[in-house]
Order: C-alpha cells, then sequence, then structure tokens
C-alpha cells in the first residue's frame, strides 16, 4: 500500500500566475496531500519577473503546456490528483484522458473540442487577443477594466483591482486561437479523449456568473462525456466568475474539491 502523500498538480489558466495557486497550496498541504503549482512553459519564477520578459509565453500552445505538465507528472511517484482552472482545466482533462491522473476537477475549464457555440461573453474577454491576427505568436495583457470583464464581474472592483495588481501576467495568446478553431480542425490541440471508461473521476466546476467560461459550456462539455462509465460530476457555484480560484471565496471551492476528493477515495 502506498501511503505517501497524494500529489496534486495545481494547473493555472491563462493570464494568472502559478504563485496566485499558494492559498490552495497551504489548504491542500493541510489537508495531508502534497501539492505543486508549476508555472506554464516560458513563465517565470514571480509575478515580475514574467511580466518584464513577455516574449518567454509567446507561441507556446495548448499541446506544449499538456506535454510540459505531462513531463512534470512522470517524475512523481506516483499518479496525482489534477486540479487545473481555465485553460489549467483543459490541459487536466486531457491528462486525465491519457490516464495520467488518478483524478481531476477542473474549475471554469476553457472550452474542449466539440463544445458549441462560443459565447458572446466569452469572445468578448478573449477579444485583447482576437482583436489583432498576430497575437497568436505573441503574449497577450489584460487592462484592469479587460480583467474586470473575464475575472471580476461578480466581485467589489476594488478587490478585482486588488487581484489584477497582484496575479495578472501576460498570457500566451496561441491556446485562445486554437481553442476558437477546434471544431473546424480534425486534429485539434483542444480535443480530449472523452471517451475513456478507465480514466479517474472528474468533476466540472462552474461559476454561474462567469463571462470568460460561461455555465452553458462547463454543461455542454458534461454532455460530451456520455460515452463514458467513468465518473463524470457537476458543481456549480451560482454566484461566482471566472475569479473563483483567487477571490475572497476562493476557500468554499477549494474546500468543495477537497470533500468530493474525499467521496472518490483520494
Amino acid at each position: 500500500m502506498n501511503t505517501t502523500p497524494i500529489p496534486v498538480v495545481l494547473i493555472h489558466g491563462l493570464w494568472l500566475h502559478a504563485t496566485s495557486w499558494a492559498p490552495w497550496a497551504d489548504l491542500l498541504t493541510e489537508a495531508g496531500y502534497a501539492p505543486v503549482a508549476p508555472g506554464w512553459p516560458g513563465e517565470a519564477a514571480t509575478v515580475e519577473e514574467t511580466r518584464a520578459n513577455p516574449d518567454l509565453l509567446a507561441g507556446h500552445g495548448i499541446d506544449d503546456a499538456v506535454e510540459h505538465y505531462a513531463e512534470i507528472i512522470a517524475g512523481l511517484d506516483r499518479k496525482p490528483v489534477l486540479i487545473g482552472h481555465s485553460f489549467g482545466g483543459m490541459i487536466a482533462q486531457k491528462l486525465l484522458g491519457r490516464d495520467l491522473a488518478a483524478a481531476a476537477v477542473a474549475i471554469d475549464a476553457a472550452q474542449i473540442k466539440g463544445v458549441l457555440p462560443v459565447p458572446l461573453s466569452a469572445l468578448r474577454a478573449a477579444f485583447p487577443a482576437f482583436h489583432n491576427p498576430a497575437n497568436r505568436n505573441r503574449a497577450v495583457s489584460l487592462t484592469e477594466e479587460q480583467f474586470r470583464y473575464a475575472f471580476g464581474n461578480a466581485i467589489p472592483e476594488e478587490e478585482s483591482a486588488e487581484l489584477h495588481a497582484r496575479w495578472a501576467i501576460p498570457a500566451p495568446g496561441k491556446p485562445l486561437f486554437e481553442a476558437a478553431a477546434a471544431n473546424f480542425d480534425p486534429h485539434s490541440p483542444a480535443k480530449v479523449d472523452t471517451r475513456n471508461t478507465s480514466r479517474g473521476p472528474l468533476l466540472l466546476i462552474t461559476g454561474g456568473k462567469d463571462h470568460t467560461v460561461p455555465s452553458s459550456v462547463t454543461r455542454s462539455t458534461l454532455k460530451q462525456y456520455r460515452h463514458s462509465d467513468a465518473v463524470t460530476d457537476l458543481r456549480e457555484f451560482p454566484d461566482r466568475a471566472h475569479s473563483l480560484t483567487i477571490d475572497h471565496g476562493w476557500r468554499e471551492v477549494a474546500e468543495a474539491s477537497l470533500a468530493w476528493l474525499a467521496d472518490q477515495s483520494l
């Protein structure tokens, strides 16, 4: 019997730095897990360094991030639990579908191949990247106002501004363009093996006020798993938006994730 703590790999999405997971990592450690929160390819160790070197993030797509995290998983002594937010939630699903994880929690996960249509609010949230096709190969930043629409629309304006100042970093535009074109590309990197019946359990979490990944996207994602007998659950937080992993209510989401993992005997 393996008595070592279960590793948990925390995977952030676009426009947030890996250190934004710090409160989650502390809670997971207290609960007996062994959390790690690695950044994306090209991401520096701190928010400040990453902002100063945005070109290091530019050009990295979904597959780059997936393989980056797969290599990290390969270095662990057992299959981890994955907790991902936004594009991190998509990455977690892809890795789970490849049987590289014991379970996954995908929070406001980015749209996978097969989910239709792209909501207008999601297009507006991604507009800072989409307004210029050249941004596919660039790193793009969000202004404080853009961050409020995409992340902080369900929290006070002052809190949204503080979160932007503390955690926001440039993001590679490529994953956004790849996800937007997913249903026109038979080999899209946004494709997830939703038919895998041997994979570990999956919890999809959605915020009912999310502009970036509306609950309709998450519910459509759930339907993509209808051909798999593996556990696939859905939990909605009706009054939360895309900042739900980092704002003042993060603990409620984290504790719900822990409770679900306990239900899966993990």
